[in-house]
């Protein structure tokens, strides 16, 4: 489990750099049963985008390095 952790913030951390120029930030919260929770800050918190770049970027890029990983869920809005 430890050793997928760091896997995901590597993969979080090669992506930042992204998010970060359009005004945005990811954050690691915690990974369970597959599941990868994230929260999504600054300008990608509220962009209208958010669902595709979870999906579309997010979810595979983290798929393609780790393929145990079913979902990525955005906890923006629960916290």
């Amino acid at each position: 489990m430890e050793e997928t952790i760091k896997k995901i913030n590597n993969v979080l951390d090669e992506l930042r750099p992204f998010l970060i120029n359009d005004g945005g930030n990811i954050e690691f919260v915690k990974y369970e049963d597959g599941k990868v929770y994230v929260e999504m800050q600054g300008a990608c918190a509220g962009c209208d985008l958010i669902d595709l770049t979870l999906k579309d970027g997010i979810t595979e890029a983290l798929k393609a390095e780790i393929p145990e990983i079913k979902e990525v869920i955005n906890v923006t809005n629960q916290l």
